[in-house]
């Protein structure tokens, strides 16, 4: 890891982010940067406990002076998305993120780089440690699992915490401050298919798709980003449609969260079309880019042809209903909101496509800030696969956070803010899973807020963290500790 990182400023936060990198920490595989918490919470001689889930809690008292102070929860969460570039040779399991200075930006080598939420979490950590930052009592909340169920705070019982305030550290624009976000629902269709043999006179090709930017499946879903499996699955219809041809494997995207970058599919085709067929699909190929020349510069779709022909394809009669329900499956915004400027209320990624020996997987993330709404598209999904025979699973449903435009911490916020930045924040509700929603069922009259420094490309390759807004980020944060407000 490049010390340049640890000489970064604020030394105190890029260190323990440095720190924390080095610990490999996969959504679901958190148990070694559950340890290395556990590990510096008891070091620092604090409170520090697992509850049922695996949450690791740190509680540090109050600096002199501040004992008066409402006490407050600092909540981030350890996991991390692991998506890396195609020719990256790393190992998520066993390596630690290798970061490097670009400029005023931090990135990693290939990888996501974990600021997202690793810099929330970093702060954190440096306010336990820190001799000379003044706060009040202090509960370092830091959940496990948030990028692919938010299990650790769907299962945080009642009346663990006894702070009165919640400070989430996950938001990734630094003059915005948090006040709502969407609750989500994984939709998840599956059915068997028949294998056929491969006819004779068969032409194997694989097609691929890849050089997608991709990106955060609510923070990015309205900018119109590609959209692998629905770029594969426009080339799979023409195909079967106009030369017949037969699926033999898919394999799409990755986490439901991250919009899909890449497709690989496995196909054949009657010889006797070869030539019209590669005609064909160069024009639409064009087509395609031409579309997205704009937002994806780096499209790139291959078609190669195969020296052995694969020895099973899909049955037809299936193949056609999935093509077509994956044409007829929405992706994308699906409604804007009606009472907030410029934000999505419901969208839906369709996330990961699976074809293989006999099986189908198709996996969306649907998100909305409207329950309503949310299990309207949910439904509209199932309707799309059911119709062409699928099963369709709903499961890790969560809820959104409803906006609280009277809260008083939002006031401290917006007051600290505007008079360190000679301009007012933008208070707004994000399209992304914010924990606040999911933790306030528990914790009803907990006052919460959600911010934190500027990050881009989260849950991409692309993920890269803003030097500059580190620095504001840090001044903002311990301000907010000197001014939280006096018990009632």
């Amino acid at each position: 890891m490049s010390q340049e990182v640890r000489n970064l400023e604020p030394k105190a936060l890029w260190n323990k982010f440095a720190d924390l990198n080095a610990v490999p920490r996969p959504s679901k595989k958190e148990e070694r940067v559950i340890a290395f918490m556990m590990e510096f919470g008891q070091k620092l001689g604090l409170e520090t406990f697992e509850d049922d889930i695996r949450n690791v809690i740190i509680r540090k008292p109050a600096t002199p002076g501040m004992e008066n102070r409402k006490p407050i929860v600092l909540q981030g969460h350890l996991d991390m998305v692991h998506q890396k570039n195609n020719d990256t040779n790393f190992d998520f399991d066993t390596q630690g993120i290798d970061m490097y200075v670009d400029g005023d930006w931090v990135r990693a080598r290939g990888t996501t780089l974990g600021a997202d939420n690793g810099l929330g979490v970093a702060m954190i950590m440096a306010i336990l440690e820190s001799t000379t930052i003044k706060h009040p009592a202090v509960e370092a909340l830091f959940t496990i699992d948030e990028e692919t169920g938010m299990t650790g705070a769907l299962n945080l019982k009642g009346g663990i915490l006894k702070g009165e305030i919640l400070l989430n550290m996950d938001t990734e624009e630094d003059d915005e401050i948090d006040i709502g976000c969407a609750g989500g629902i994984d939709v998840t269709a599956t059915r068997d298919y028949n294998e056929e043999e491969t006819p004779e006179g068969s032409v194997g090709y694989t097609i691929t798709v890849k050089g997608l930017k991709g990106g955060h499946s609510g923070m990015d879903i309205h900018k119109g980003l590609g959209n692998a499996n629905k770029i594969m699955n426009r080339l799979l219809f023409d195909g079967f449609e106009n030369f017949g041809l037969q699926i033999a494997e898919i394999s799409g995207g990755s986490l439901r969260n991250a919009i899909p970058r890449e497709s690989v599919a496995h196909v054949i085709i009657a010889s006797i079309y070869d030539e019209a067929y590669v005609f064909d699909m160069q024009e639409i190929i064009g087509d395609i880019k031409a579309e997205f020349k704009t937002i994806e510069p780096n499209l790139t779709i291959e078609i190669v042809k195969n020296d052995t022909l694969p020895a099973k394809v899909m049955d037809l009669g299936v193949q056609e209903g999935l093509v077509r329900a994956i044409y007829a499956a929405h992706n994308g915004v699906y409604r804007m909101s009606a009472d907030m400027e410029d934000l999505v209320e419901t969208s839906n990624n369709i996330a990961r496509v699976i074809v293989k020996e006999g099986q189908i997987t198709v996996q969306n993330l649907t998100r909305s800030s409207v329950e309503t709404s949310k299990m309207d598209l949910a439904n509209a999904l199932r309707s799309a696969y059911e119709l062409f025979g699928c099963e369709v699973d709903f499961a890790g449903s969560y809820p959104g956070w409803t906006p609280n435009v009277n809260s008083e911490i939002l006031d401290v916020l917006t007051s600290i803010y505007e008079k360190q930045n000679g301009e007012k924040a933008k208070v707004v509700a994000c399209h992304a899973g914010l924990e606040c929603g999911i933790l306030g069922t528990n914790y009803p009259e907990m006052d919460m807020i959600s911010f934190g420094p500027t990050i881009h490309g989260a849950h991409s390759p692309d993920e890269r963290a803003s030097i500059k807004s580190s620095q504001k980020f840090w001044d903002f944060v311990l301000e907010i500790l000197e001014n939280i407000p006096v018990k009632a």
